[in-house]
């Protein structure tokens, strides 16, 4: 019988079923020891007396303490704090021409995955906001066996080869005698390592960029990273670079408010996800390639295979080929997040490796350290890992081995069990690697088309806004600013100054070093003004969808106009929040009721992506008795944020120093806010149509960055 014949077909509920035998419901149920029998006491431990001492032979305590002692595993040493989330894949169109996996021919297939993102340096216990490359890990469960999608939200590396991955998160991590800073670059070893090995630079830029600090990890591109390869049926292969695009855009958090979120929510990015996927918000990220035939690998001024350059969309366009959905979040963090173990290894039929040097290395690396934290070589068997395709093989033993394998045959060729399992053909779904030619000498050595470690810095830098590029200065000097070692620092400038003097200049600036005085022509002088509008986040999608408001109301608000914005803004996706001085129903000026879910002092307009303050007089003035009302104003407007008030709502305008007090029959009457962006304002909350479309557009816009910053 064929072997494909005992493959079911796959669906997008394929690994929920499977997962299904593994889920475990107490309800209603009689407590037990972990061996089954039933338990009689829980509260106190067996003594001598009822003041004396614990005795031995409580088996109870002893398993329950026991289990308790060994409940953690290691974590992570990258991307140790993650989230995750369960959904489904499709692809738009059959992609036999380029590749032979299966999961990319039907449409109509969905095929089950699971998606973790993550912060890179920083321990379990750290903040979700803090500036760092996100991972974004993609497990899809095919019919042809288990594919892992391993990237991060950036396409290109710190380094050109695997060697140097210890030594670059050595240097990033908490300096070894202190163990600090946690889950922050901001130190001198990060940067000491960065000025000594310039093939940092690209990825430095990005790192110093607003990629780095996601609003959510709903609105974050995803990157393969690495160069691979497609090969379809016919054994005829492209060179291939993954991508994912949000349908929401990309967008970012400012600085400030990181940190700040950071101590008010540390769980911000996870908070998000599980609010979205369970309030039936479903995040969608369209897949897309870049394809590059074999014979045009060196067809262009950068190395293919180098790690720390991208493929500019503009030479090569991203083929957006499916879309994923996730819509369902874990049952367990532990048991789905915590012990997915991912390998860029897990490949299907159609999808091979290319020579980068990164990932040559990390094709060892993963494996590896699953040994480590999932406690031997069956981690594969561990529910959230085990492939919906049947495995056959003749692995046998080892730690925490579940499968109980039947018959006296383990080796492979044998005659006792008819040579089972046998090997597949390339025909019956068998891997066969493809062919590549390779020759040279073994050497310890890097191409020489390797070499240019600042031109594509250059292109990401020619390519920002100009807020982007104050934002990258403003990083550096951050940064920087944190560095104790000058030469450190001077060193850094000199090697920025190379991307772009005036960049260099810039930092330099803020940081008590001199810019250097250039006698030859650095990358970003007039030999490279190229740009690559793609890299710019002032060209994504905008959309209201999903963004979450801060309704600012008290007692006797006016009923009918808050009832007109919230229809509004529901209407248009978003999710409204009423914020009060106290939780529970307050009461409009008309008697009816609506529930503040917030108060001032449980919430913050750094959780949100805008602020609307109700009209109604005595509602404004309650408001008004709290001086966080002015504060949580006065930040979403430094931190570039849509305010829409109606009526007496402009006096808190006032007292959070947005408008001065001579402005305020403009604002009441409805005139914008001297002219600043993303301040709507309405004096007749009888006619609101005008105000909340103008109010969901500006929401839209994400954020208003040519508003002048006078408080």
């Amino acid at each position: 019988m064929n072997k494909d014949d005992q493959r079911e077909p796959v669906n997008e509920q394929s690994k929920d079923k499977q997962l299904e035998q593994f889920r475990v419901d107490d309800t209603g149920q009689k407590m037990t020891t972990n061996h089954g029998l039933r338990v009689s006491e829980d509260e106190h431990s067996l003594k001598a007396g009822v003041r004396g001492p614990t005795l031995m032979e409580d088996f109870q305590f002893r398993e329950k303490m026991t289990h308790f002692d060994h409940e953690r595993i290691p974590e992570r040493i990258v991307h140790a704090r993650g989230f995750g989330a369960h959904g489904y894949f499709q692809v738009y169109e059959p992609m036999s021409e380029f590749t032979k996996a299966k999961f990319l021919q039907d449409p109509s297939v969905k095929t089950p995955v699971f998606v973790r993102f993550s912060t890179v340096a920083g321990s379990r216990g750290s903040a979700d906001t803090v500036r760092d490359v996100r991972g974004f890990a993609t497990k899809f469960y095919t019919e042809e066996g288990n594919y892992d999608l391993v990237g991060n939200n950036m396409p290109v590396f710190f380094i050109q080869d695997a060697m140097k991955f210890p030594d670059f998160i050595h240097a990033v991590k908490p300096e070894p005698h202190n163990e600090i800073p946690q889950a922050a670059s901001a130190h001198d070893t990060f940067w000491d390592f960065v000025i000594s090995n310039t093939e940092t630079a690209h990825m430095v830029m990005w790192a110093m960029s607003d990629r780095s600090l996601p609003r959510s990890f709903r609105m974050m591109e995803g990157f393969g990273v690495n160069t691979f390869r497609f090969v379809n049926d016919r054994g005829e292969a492209h060179f291939v670079k993954f991508h994912w695009k949000p349908l929401l855009g990309m967008h970012s958090l400012v600085w400030d408010e990181t940190q700040k979120i950071a101590g008010k929510d540390p769980d911000f990015n996870r908070r998000d996800l599980w609010d979205a996927i369970e309030s039936g918000n479903y995040p969608e990220y369209e897949f897309g390639v870049q394809l590059i035939k074999e014979e045009d690998e060196f067809n262009f001024d950068f190395d293919i295979l180098d790690p720390t350059k991208l493929w500019p969309e503009e030479l090569v366009p991203v083929k957006i080929i499916g879309k994923m959905t996730l819509t369902q979040n874990t049952d367990n963090f532990f048991a789905e997040t915590e012990q997915i173990a991912f390998h860029p290894g897990h490949v299907v039929p159609g999808i091979d490796f290319s020579n980068d040097p990164l990932l040559q290395g990390r094709l060892f690396s993963y494996t590896d350290t699953q040994l480590s934290r999932l406690g031997g070589p069956n981690f594969h068997e561990i529910p959230i890992n085990r492939s919906i395709a049947p495995v056959h093989n003749n692995q046998r033993d080892g730690m925490h081995r579940m499968a109980i394998n039947r018959g006296p045959v383990s080796y492979h060729k044998n005659s006792l069990a008819g040579n089972a399992p046998e090997p597949a053909s390339e025909q019956e779904g068998g891997y066969v690697h493809y062919a590549e030619k390779v020759e040279g000498r073994k050497i310890q050595a890097r191409s020489d088309s390797f070499k240019d470690h600042f031109s594509q810095a250059t292109l990401f830098w020619n390519s920002m806004s100009p807020v982007e590029k104050q934002h990258i200065i403003n990083a550096f000097r951050f940064e920087l600013g944190k560095v104790k070692t000058k030469e450190i620092r001077e060193k850094a400038v000199e090697m920025f100054s190379q991307v772009d003097p005036e960049l260099g200049a810039q930092i330099a600036a803020g940081i008590g070093v001199k810019a250097p005085q250039f006698t030859g022509q650095p990358a970003g002088e007039s030999g490279n003004k190229a740009t690559s509008p793609a890299l710019s986040m002032m060209n994504t999608i905008k959309s209201a969808k999903t963004r979450k408001v801060a309704v600012l109301a008290g007692t006797g608000v006016n009923g009918a106009e808050l009832n007109s914005v919230l229809t509004a803004l529901k209407a248009a996706g978003v999710t409204p929040e009423i914020v009060s001085t106290q939780l529970g129903p307050i009461s409009t000026e008309g008697g009816a009721m609506f529930e503040a879910v917030h108060t001032l002092l449980t919430s913050d307009s750094l959780l949100f992506d805008a602020v609307y303050v109700a009209g109604g007089a005595q509602s404004v003035d309650e408001l008004k008795t709290d001086p966080k009302a002015a504060n949580f104003i006065r930040e979403a407007y430094q931190h570039y944020k849509t305010i829409a008030v109606v009526g007496e709502g402009s006096e808190l305008l006032i007292a959070a120093g947005v408008a001065a007090p001579e402005s305020a029959a403009a604002v009441a009457s409805g005139t914008p806010t001297a002219g600043v962006p993303g301040i709507i304002t309405a004096s007749d909350p009888s006619d609101m149509n005008a105000f909340n479309e103008a109010f969901i557009a500006a929401i839209a816009e994400h954020r208003h960055w040519a508003r002048p910053m006078h408080i």
